[in-house]
């Protein structure tokens, strides 16, 4: 039995959303700002699939994620489909000189860590820990256009 657990959070990037998504999209990219997530690997032959891996701690997950749905510019939704549950979705919104990047996500939490932990202390690191890895894609964002 797991228990589900959802946010969103979001951030505004001084940078053009053309450069936001450029950066985003490139999901191999990600833990350069994500602080849990250690690889990300996209198959050759199926760019729709991406492997993750995310280690915290003593604690490490693994999954496959296949993308739902790209609208350039605008959406990446995906879900995982072996490994870790989780699904979610980045938007992102044009501001002419900025651009709001909107990330939601929801995962299963084992029932093993869900006895273990308390929901609302977990749902708190990790919206904390999401909100730190937005601030970190915003800097990031920001180094590459000064370049």
């Amino acid at each position: 039995m797991s228990d589900w657990l959802e946010h969103t959070v979001q951030i505004e990037v001084e940078a053009p959303i053309d450069l936001v998504w450029s950066l985003w999209s490139d999901l191999e990219q990600m833990p350069r700002w994500m602080k849990w997530i250690d690889s990300v690997k996209i198959p050759p032959d199926n760019p729709d699939i991406s492997l993750w891996k995310l280690k915290s701690g003593g604690l490490e997950f693994t999954w496959k994620s296949r993308i739902l749905k790209v609208i350039p510019n605008q959406i990446i939704q995906w879900e995982s489909i072996d490994g870790l549950p989780n699904q979610g979705a980045i938007r992102f919104y044009d501001r002419h000189s900025s651009t709001i990047v909107k990330m939601t996500i929801s995962y299963a939490i084992p029932g093993i860590i869900g006895k273990i932990m308390d929901n609302l202390f977990l749902g708190r690191v990790v919206e904390s820990t999401i909100q730190a890895d937005l601030e970190r894609f915003r800097q990031y964002a920001l180094n590459i256009k000064g370049n």
